[in-house]
């Protein structure tokens, strides 16, 4: 490898929390090759895959932080060790998610959110990056911009309510914003890209990731080193409809579980972000996937969670201390719903003759898309 082996922390600090066997060390996340091992953290925050091939057919490369490098990746799962010699069958599970108990008095609980938050901010912002914040405004990416008091980039299509919200936020929080409107071509142009960066092309991932791009280039373009998201709070804070409501797209019986199964899917999903902004040549922050806020978020009572009356209930008091209520307090919309990237990309599709009747038509027309584009090297 001709880069840094080893992404997210100090080699030093990945082992000793190997030694301590310490799930929340105090960093954003790590992995790479230390010692002849292979690591990732327990959440998943930096990709790491390994080659389905390696060690069978004579191939020197056996992992990489990108699938593009391999011939056949595999995400190396989260909180595993492995030999880099043999990093398929050697795998091992060193680190798990802890299960505190919540802690019983509210204050406390919101007292230690609240440091976490600000040690994480702190932590971020410290790092010498000049950082722009994806914003839409909705309570996270709000929060993240007052951490940072970073610049605001919304991204979506004219009428989008991701631009509507995201404006009306800004001139809340008295701040500038620059929006990113986007027309069709654009999805067009950058879904092969998201595609080729993440190893990814079912519809669901692309529609979410597209806009992470498309606003990444745009941040990129202005001179900026990182782009800050507000990724984790949904599942860290209990931001989901499916907690409150139990329904079939949750395994879990109560709340709390069901907050638990979803910080439990983070490593599915984080790379897919992770690999977006990095395929814009920016370095991805979140704030909120600091080991400091998972860890209070764990701990928190089931009342600061979510119920009837209101999602992500300790978090949105927290937010309340650094936002005006009317930002703290409201709902948004998913990303590719609130940008229309959705929207667009199925109409796309169906233009290009993939209709709603073929099974994941969507799906379909990326792929045709992917095999269309040329490389980066024609």
């Amino acid at each position: 490898m001709t880069e840094a082996k080893l992404r997210g922390a100090e080699t030093t600090f990945v082992r000793d929390a190997l030694e301590r066997r310490d799930p929340l060390p105090g960093t954003t996340g790590f992995a790479g090759a230390l010692d002849d091992r292979l690591v990732r953290d327990v959440l998943g925050r930096v990709p790491l895959f390994v080659d389905a091939g390696a060690n069978t057919d004579g191939h020197d490369q056996t992992w990489a932080f990108e699938p593009s490098a391999l011939d056949d990746p595999r995400l190396f799962p989260a909180g595993a060790v492995a030999p880099v010699d043999d990093p398929l069958a050697g795998q091992r599970s060193h680190w798990t998610l802890p299960s505190p108990d919540p802690e019983p008095d509210q204050d406390v609980a919101l007292s230690d959110l609240a440091d976490a938050i600000r040690t994480a901010g702190d932590t971020v912002s410290g790092d010498g990056q000049e950082i722009a914040v994806a914003f839409s405004g909705g309570v996270d990416s709000a929060l993240v911009a007052e951490l940072l008091d970073a610049p605001l980039y919304v991204v979506g299509f004219p009428d989008s309510h991701d631009v509507d919200a995201a404006r009306t936020a800004a001139d809340a929080m008295d701040r500038d914003l620059t929006v990113v409107e986007l027309e069709p071509d654009d999805l067009e142009r950058a879904a092969p890209e998201v595609a080729r960066a993440t190893g990814r092309t079912n519809a669901m991932d692309v529609q979410i990731a597209l806009p992470l791009y498309l606003v990444g280039e745009r941040v990129a373009a202005d001179g900026f080193d990182a782009l800050a998201v507000g990724q984790g709070a949904d599942e860290l804070f209990g931001g989901y409809e499916k907690v409150v409501r139990l329904d079939h797209r949750v395994d879990a019986e109560t709340v709390r579980g069901a907050v638990r199964e979803q910080i439990e899917g983070l490593p599915r999903q984080l790379p897919r972000d992770v690999l977006t902004i990095r395929s814009t040549g920016l370095e991805p922050v979140a704030p909120f996937l600091h080991d400091a806020v998972l860890e209070a978020a764990l701990c928190l009572p089931d009342p600061l969670l979510a119920d009837d009356d209101g999602r992500k209930r300790g978090f949105r008091r927290i937010a309340t201390r650094y936002l005006p209520d009317e930002v703290a307090k409201r709902d948004k919309k998913a990303v590719q719903y609130g940008s229309l990237v959705a929207r667009e990309l199925d109409r796309l599709a169906r233009q290009a003759g993939y209709k709603r009747r073929i099974d994941d038509h969507v799906t379909k027309y990326v792929e045709s898309l992917l095999e269309d584009a040329p490389t980066r090297s024609d």
